[in-house]
């Protein structure tokens, strides 16, 4: 899922993502930071914070913020963002996001 909005002067990352999750989908978690990487941008060049979240509440999407929402697979999300009209900024950071989860895996 992506849930996104520009960090201000003073603010981190992960308190602005706790927010937004907050705003955009009605849900108070905790965030953990991933990975911060420069991303080219439709407009311009920025710097772009992953984070993820464990979500053991509903999700209660707030109509002004969020276009559109499902829970999918691993599978479907993957067929989703190469084959849905998305922002070519969240295809990319979730592109990203895979090949940093590409690694070898633990037991």
């Amino acid at each position: 899922m992506g849930v996104g909005v520009g960090v201000g002067v003073g603010e981190t990352y992960p308190a602005v993502a706790c927010r937004e999750l907050a705003e955009q989908l009605g849900v108070h978690t905790p965030t953990r930071f991933l990975f911060k990487y420069l991303c080219r941008g439709v407009i311009s060049p920025y710097w772009m914070g992953l984070h993820e979240a464990v979500l053991n509440q509903p999700v209660v999407p707030d109509a002004s913020e969020i276009a559109w929402h499902a829970w999918l697979t691993p599978v479907e999300l993957r067929a989703a963002m190469h084959d849905t009209t998305f922002v070519p900024d969240a295809r990319d950071a979730f592109d990203r996001h895979q090949a940093e989860n590409a690694g070898p895996r633990g037991p």
